[in-house]
Order: structure tokens, then sequence, then C-alpha cells
């Protein structure tokens, strides 16, 4: 069965956006030359991502505008706006575990959650993301957009990995059962 991987960078104090919803904070603190490629690694087990509104209209206005970036993905962008889909990307407002679930019983890779906060948040409180890959940016923003929210109920977590460069430290934790 495919796996539901949260791949994120967050703030050393847990936001994901600055206050006004800027990520030019996203960096180590060093030069390019301690960093490693952690998405290219990450990306060859994922055929499938979603998002929420606000990270796709960031991507398509801010960060890429030319060019679509997850042109090698399925995308699933969720929103209440009417959009027209292209063959890559399918705007929905589909309860998002509903079409989780309804993935992850299809053949293909594993299902990259990318953004944004909403999202994640909902997903967890369903604790039905199977690993958390987070990247901890040597930064503290004071105020922005929380990655986590209050849950339901306590979700426990595995410790898998660690990894540091240029300041960041990579934690990847799997669900336990």
């Amino acid at each position: 069965m495919r796996k539901v991987v949260l791949f994120i960078a967050m703030s050393l104090d847990g936001y994901i956006a600055d206050s006004r919803g800027g990520v030019d904070w996203l960096n180590g603190h060093g030069n390019d030359d301690e960093n490693i490629d952690t998405y290219t690694e990450f990306v060859k087990d994922i055929d499938t991502v979603l998002m929420g509104w606000n990270t796709y209209h960031q991507i398509v206005t801010e960060l890429s505008p030319e060019e679509w970036i997850y042109h090698e993905f399925t995308t699933y962008v969720f929103t209440h706006r009417e959009c027209d889909p292209s063959r890559q990307i399918h705007f929905t407002s589909e309860n998002p575990v509903v079409l989780l679930e309804r993935l992850k019983q299809e053949a293909g890779k594993d299902i990259w959650i990318c953004g944004g906060a909403n999202l994640v948040q909902q997903l967890v409180s369903e604790n039905v993301i199977d690993e958390y890959y987070i990247s901890v940016i040597p930064v503290l923003l004071g105020d922005g957009i929380r990655l986590f929210g209050s849950t339901k109920k306590e979700i426990k977590l595995k410790l898998y990995k660690t990894r540091t460069y240029n300041g960041i430290i990579d934690l990847i934790y799997m669900r336990r059962s």
C-alpha cells in the first residue's frame, strides 16, 4: 500500500511561513556548499502530491510563475474555487481524508503532503500520515503560520532518521501503531 508522507520545512519555533505568508527564510546558516539535495532523493518514491489552495497559489504566483514545478507528479489541490483542471493538476473540494484513503488503494508510488498548514492539520488530526519528514530551519520567526495545531488525540511517532547540514536538521519520523 502507498505511504502518505509529509515532507515540509519549518522554523525552529514551528512555523511554515512568516506572518506575511512568506518563505524567503527557508535556508541554512552557511553557504550552499554545505547543502544536501534532500528533495531529489525524496521524490524518487513519489508520484502524487496533495496541497491546499494557498500553497498552490504561492507556487504559481511567487515561487515558480513561469513553470509548474511539479510537472512529473499528479497533483490534487484542495479548494472550493472553480478552477479548470489540467492533465496533471486536479482541483477538488473533496474531504482530504476520503481522497487520501482512495488514493492509497490505487497502484502507484507514495503520496506527498506538500502543504499548507490547514491540510496538514486535518490529516494529522485524523492520524493518516505515515511518515513525517520535517526539515528544521535555523531561524526563530516568532509569528506566522504554524505547522501543527491541536489534535484530537495523542499521536505517537518513532524517530527513524536524522541528518544535519548547513544548520538544517532533517527529522524523519514514522507513525507508531
